[in-house]
């Protein structure tokens, strides 16, 4: 998932979001654990993807209390 459409979600859709992505990558690992994934690096994507979405999640909150605090 490119960081553009991370940033047009809302942070209840991220939540959501970073459940199955998470449920995919936990997946992804036991299938790893038992033989040999055709796509490795699938495992980085999808850490990476969490990542960029736990980003984005801490931005919005940081630019809400901003805003609460300018008020």
């Amino acid at each position: 998932m490119k960081v553009a459409e991370i940033k047009e979600l809302t942070v209840s859709e991220l939540l959501n979001k970073i459940k199955s992505t998470e449920q995919d990558l936990a997946d992804l690992k036991f299938k790893h654990s038992l033989n040999q994934l055709e796509n490795p690096i699938s495992i980085r994507a999808l850490r990476k993807d969490i990542a960029r979405m736990m980003t984005v999640i801490t931005e919005k909150q940081n630019a809400e209390a901003e805003k609460a605090a300018a008020k």
